[in-house]
């Protein structure tokens, strides 16, 4: 019966997580398109884009990482970093296929600065790097030997290219004069090899800040040629066999075209921008661009005129730094400056009629590398397995909470529409400042934010259709907005606004700024609103507060809404008349956040009994460290919580659930809050306690949001981690219940076994069980013979206590031996664990003792820190020679109690012979009063 009135208190779990995998730097892309390595910081993560799950991190040296390569099949990663170190690491699929395991094989010392570049050939059995130092090293990578150096650049290796020519169309090559040799060999000569046949076509192209492009006969070991029309660094290098030709892009917004057999320009073409990257497509009849503009561009290889229409130049952030391409792959991934990963589709290019314009590439997916720090986040569609985030951005980032079947390599999956959990599903563009704040309407499908360029918009959010525009813009703030709140009352199920919500945009939003001033807009009506962009007007404007206003939130019934400020007060208002119905004082610090509590929210609050749900309540977070629970009837504080360690920047309610008993509701309502000490917190209004501490971020937490079905909690914060937290209570509870109900069986279990004297099978289950209560009773109860008369020639008391001792397994010896620790150090229980731990040492070998195997749950796979053997028998010989010191003072003490009572006898005995002498008839001899006669 115990078990079915067990009590737990809330528990949530991280079921997913999205978190930053590239932040900027050095990129590599295995054949198959597959994985994705890049910098995180000074880590490297491996991460499969088919599903978004990091594969594999390498640790950095403390150093930023300045090149990355991966071989073609994803069998060895090198990384050079600005420590001067090059470490190669060896790559296997691991056992479980969701992970990579990746092994160490060497770290060398590759220039004497820095690798800027560094490059594959296909095979995958030679490496290029580029140094500042303006030398090229080729590397046999399994071998870790250098095979080529190359001296000839006079400033910075800025791009490598391998590439092989055919044997029948070998070009008639520049040889230029021999370099003197010198007699011994000096750092950086390369590892003397005889070529073969097979290597004569073999070509390594560089480019450099000298602004040259050069060849290098691998065969040879010598230079092929030098290219000279570039006036800027050279930043990309490609190889079409199929042209014969190669092509080079610079910063001097020209990309060039050469003749593979005599090294001449085949063409020229004048790109407008800077081009970071460049390569060949369709068998080298197309070379693709990307640059700052942000826009990947197509140019005829023959005609050098742009294929792609004219395109309008992007922002800063979305300018192109590289774009990753194989013949393999359908697609282009071109890499933005603002670490976001687009797949563009190369379908169009298969098409292509001569002298023909096509429109730009289609964008298959976009997948972020990072969300950088998100301020903000909302659960948007109808169903809401879409997530809004406001991160440091101009625009809204919609991200997919739903996986979509489709692990192709080749891009099928991509131009098919599948996305893993966490995939980029659409960018709302329109802000030109960074995004503060947001808010959803009932429905999920229109989505409000406010902006530091001091405009509000409304999106219309249909991800059925793939539409998300920009419904109408608020504009009227002096400053930045910083508190946005839509309508959050549900219309009547059979109302057209209920079943069509895509067509009944919220009747009303209000605003706050850092202009101290509130706002109230009516939102057009669709008949009415004609232009999408049109822009609304302010219904009115309060003066609301002498500091900066961080939040608003409307109650759900449409009558009042609250405003949160720096000021340390929240204003409650009347929604129709914009009037001031009360203020809540009392937090010491500015209010970052506030909620009202959802209709038919229970109402029982620590403290202060029945509040009467119908009066309201408000939730408050404040940089004084706070959440504190106000009552709408009469303004007052009814709760304050304390736990967080920072200020509380975050507070939301929590869907009503069903309580821990399974058939009872939530007596209570239950919130939750996020802080700048990293931490989210759920509370028990009932109680006024904290259930449960999450943790899995490193950076404050600035947003929140429940979803009710399944209840889930996401938390996004300056880490750019998202993580999706669910309620696992009553899994929790199950589990208690399951394990309470299997340990009183097997407490009764134990005592049968004890009472029938089965001592190996008892002693047994309270080692497993871990029972030390119950363990230390048994061996007392022998000790002392409780359990019949004791065995004389038996170190515990019973012979068959002795041989269960004496068989146990190493990983029974070693909880009995952490068991012998504990006791040992209490005087009442001492002597037992001396009896034990002298069986056995009588009953095993000492290189046995020496050698035990620790179990595997004493490690890291356990709770705590495993105990090892040296300490655990430190621990032991500590308190064993202290109770010896104990009995060895003991022994002394005796022996001066022993002197006292033999002269307190002898003292006695004297006193009783002089007394006798006194009286007739009494005469002592030693200890014995004897009478005599007169």
């Amino acid at each position: 019966m115990m078990a079915q009135h067990t009590s737990v208190k809330t528990t949530f779990e991280p079921s997913q997580t999205i978190q930053p995998f590239y932040t900027g730097g050095s990129v590599a892309l295995s054949q198959d398109g597959q994985i994705f390595a890049g910098c995180m910081g000074e880590d490297a993560i491996l991460t499969d884009l088919n599903t978004g799950k990091e594969l594999g991190r390498v640790e950095g040296d403390g150093e930023p990482i300045t090149s990355i390569s991966l071989t073609p099949s994803a069998s060895h990663l090198i990384i050079c970093s600005r420590s001067l170190s090059m470490r190669i690491y060896n790559l296997q699929p691991s056992l479980s296929g969701d992970s990579i395991d990746i092994e160490h094989v060497r770290t060398l010392k590759p220039h004497a600065a820095p690798v800027v570049v560094s490059a594959v050939d296909s095979t995958g059995t030679l490496l290029a790097t580029g140094g500042a130092d303006g030398v090229i090293k080729v590397w046999d990578i399994r071998g870790g030997y250098t095979t080529h150096t190359f001296h000839g650049h006079s400033g910075v290796i800025s791009a490598l290219h391998f590439f092989q020519v055919a044997a029948a169309s070998l070009p008639s090559e520049f040889t230029p004069k021999k370099r003197r040799r010198s007699k011994g060999k000096q750092d950086g000569d390369e590892v003397e090899h005889v070529g073969s046949d097979s290597t004569v076509g073999f070509r390594l192209a560089s480019g450099g800040e000298d602004c040259k492009v050069r060849i290098w006969n691998l065969h040879k070991r010598s230079s092929a040629g030098i290219l000279e029309s570039h006036s800027s660094v050279i930043r990309c290098l490609d190889y079409s066999p199929e042209e014969n030709a190669l092509v080079s892009s610079s910063r001097d917004k020209t990309v060039t075209v050469w003749d593979a057999r005599t090294w001449k320009i085949r063409r020229t073409v004048l790109a407008s921008e800077e081009v970071e990257s460049c390569g060949f497509v369709n068998d080298g009849k197309i070379v693709f661009t990307g640059g700052e503009t942000g826009c990947v561009r197509l140019w005829s290889t023959s005609t050098s005129q742009e294929i792609t229409q004219e395109q309008q130049p992007k922002s800063e952030t979305e300018a192109i730094l590289e774009i990753l391409h194989f013949d393999t792959l359908p697609y282009l991934l071109s890499i933005q400056a603002d670490q976001t990963l687009i797949y563009h589709s190369l379908d169009p290019v298969a098409d292509i009629v001569s002298d023909s314009q096509i429109p730009p590439l289609p964008i298959l997916q976009r997948i972020s590398g990072t969300h950088d720090e998100v301020i903000d986040l909302a659960y948007v569609g109808k169903d809401r397995s879409y997530l809004a985030l406001a991160t440091n951005i101009d625009d809204v980032r919609i991200i997919s909470l739903s996986s979509s079947s489709g692990n192709s390599t080749n891009g099928e999956s991509l131009q098919s529409g599948a996305r893993h959990f966490g995939a980029d599903v659409a960018s709302l563009k329109g802000h030109e400042d960074i995004i503060i704040c947001m808010d959803v309407d009932w429905s999920g499908q229109w989505l409000a934010t406010g902006a530091k360029d001091n405009t509000a918009r409304l999106w219309r959010i249909d991800p059925d259709s793939n539409s998300y525009s920009c419904y109408t813009t608020f504009t009227g703030h002096a400053e930045s907005i910083g508190a946005i709140s839509l309508a959050h009352s549900e219309p009547p199920s059979e109302s057209a606004a209920h079943q069509n919500p895509l067509e009944h945009p919220p009747s009303y939003l209000v605003t706050g700024s850092q202009d101290k001033t509130v706002k109230r807009w009516e939102v057009p009506t669709p008949k009415a609103h004609g232009d999408v962009n049109k822009p609304a007007r302010a219904t009115y404007t309060r003066k609301a507060h002498d500091k900066d206003i961080n939040a608003i939130d409307t109650n759900d019934r449409g009558t009042l809404f609250a405003s949160a400020s720096q000021d340390r007060t929240v204003k409650i208002w009347s929604l129709q008349e914009g009037e001031v119905q009360g203020v809540l004082r009392g937090h010491k610090r500015g209010v970052w956040t506030v909620r009202f509590a959802p209709h038919r929210t229970p109402g029982t609050i620590s403290g202060a009994g029945q509040t009467g749900v119908g009066r309201g309540l408000v939730l408050t977070g404040s940089g004084d460290k706070s959440v504190r629970v106000w009552s709408l009837a009469d303004y007052s504080c009814l709760l304050t919580l304390e736990g967080h360690t920072n200020s509380v920047l975050k507070v939301v309610w929590l869907p009503s659930t069903l309580n821990k008993d399974e058939h009872a509701r939530q007596k209570a309502a239950q919130v939750a809050s996020a802080g700048g000490d990293g931490l989210v917190k759920v509370w028990d209004l009932g109680t006024g306690e904290a259930e449960c501490t999450l943790d899995n971020h490193t950076d404050r937490v600035w947003a929140l949001a429940p979803r009710q079905t399944p209840t889930t909690l996401v938390s996004g914060g300056g880490d750019g981690v998202l993580t999706f937290w669910t309620d696992t209570t009553r899994t929790t509870l199950l589990q208690t219940r399951q394990r309470e109900t299997e340990r009183i069986e097997q407490d009764q279990q134990l005592s049968n076994l004890i009472h029938a004297k089965d001592y190996r099978a008892a002693i047994t289950l309270a080692l497993q069980l871990d029972q030390p209560g119950r363990l230390l009773s048994l061996f007392t109860a022998v000790g002392d013979g409780q359990e019949g008369e004791k065995d004389i020639d038996s170190y515990t008391g019973k012979k068959e206590v002795d041989d269960v001792l004496a068989s146990l397994a190493d990983e029974q010896i070693y909880r009995l031996l952490l068991r012998i620790r504990d006791w040992n150090t209490n005087a009442r229980t001492a002597d037992v664990a001396q009896r034990i731990l002298h069986t056995l040492i009588r009953r095993y070998r000492a290189d046995k003792l020496a050698s035990i195997r620790i179990p595997d749950w004493a490690g890291r796979g356990g709770k705590g820190r495993a105990v090892g053997l040296t300490e655990l028998y430190d621990g032991i010989r500590a308190y064993t020679e202290r109770h010896l010191r104990r009995v060895e003072d003991l022994v002394e003490q005796s022996y001066l109690l022993d002197f006292t009572l033999r002269e307190m006898d002898e003292l006695a005995g004297a006193d009783a012979l002089i007394l006798g002498e006194g009286r007739n008839g009494l005469v002592e001899d030693g200890a014995n009063v004897l009478m005599v006669e007169d």
